[in-house]
């Protein structure tokens, strides 16, 4: 019995000691460890002001094409006779003057983006142009037509779920760093226009984007959203384009200006 006793004294003291090392190693890869915010997990840093870079298209992207100049956007017979009814005043007089400056077009246009993390799981960007605000929302189910079906209002920038996607090899380069890009998918917009000259896109739009981040020897940075808008009240088929932008070193040159719907 004196044995007993004592054998049940031994375990009783040496119980926390092993529950706590047990809780240490799973901390290590022992065991289940508590994931990383998306924060944490992102293979590349979004954050900073940038600058479009329009280099190409410039006569649809700095200036207001003239009506009817829908060159290289795939309408249907519907999204061509809505632009041809484009009609600026209309807009101004409905208090529609941001049509143009939805997340679909507003990527197009010739503004600056300040990214932010507004918490451990949603990227904020800022727009100068316009003066437009979209969360990237990360960590949970990209969207999609059905769950926009069930979604709340629709609104010029709509509701963007996200993902990281590690590039092969687990996400790290030969250096150790993190390598990688992020998915978007916009749902719930409100109908607006992909060029300021009323050429249309509808709520039924989703605007689906990859980020992808480039590292020039001199240290110049550059992002890529390859993008595609995917219409099928106003486009024949997915509008696919690829929108370039370069970091600034601070937002000095950052100049807010609203929606207008003729310039």
């Amino acid at each position: 019995m004196k044995g007993a006793r004592i054998h049940t004294l031994v375990v009783a003291l040496l119980l926390p000691l092993i529950l706590s090392g047990s809780a240490r190693a799973q901390g290590r890869g022992g065991g289940p460890a508590v994931p990383a915010t998306p924060r944490a997990a992102a293979p590349i840093d979004l954050t900073g002001y940038w600058v479009a870079i329009i280099s190409e298209d410039w006569r649809w992207r700095m200036i207001t094409p003239a009506k009817g100049d829908v060159v290289s956007i795939p309408l249907s017979v519907e999204g061509l006779r809505v632009s041809e009814a484009w009609e600026p005043a209309k807009d101004e007089a409905a208090g529609e003057q941001c049509r143009a400056y939805g997340a679909p077009g507003l990527m197009h246009g010739p503004t600056r983006l300040h990214i932010t993390w507004q918490d451990d799981n949603t990227l904020k960007v800022e727009t100068d142009y316009g003066m437009q605000t979209r969360l990237f929302r990360l960590g949970g189910v990209l969207a999609t037509t059905a769950t926009a079906a069930t979604a709340g209002p629709r609104t010029w920038q709509g509701v963007t779920t996200a993902e990281w996607i590690m590039a092969a090899g687990g996400g790290r380069g030969r250096e150790g760093v993190r390598r990688g890009s992020m998915k978007s998918v916009t749902t719930q917009l409100r109908p607006g226009y992909l060029r300021k000259n009323g050429v249309p896109y509808s709520a039924n739009t989703v605007f689906t984007e990859y980020w992808d981040l480039q590292t020039e020897d001199n240290g110049d940075q550059y992002l890529v959203d390859t993008n595609t808008v995917s219409d099928p009240v106003y486009l024949q088929l997915p509008w696919l384009t690829a929108i370039h932008f370069k970091k600034e070193r601070d937002g000095s040159k950052w100049d807010p200006t609203p929606c207008d719907a003729r310039f």
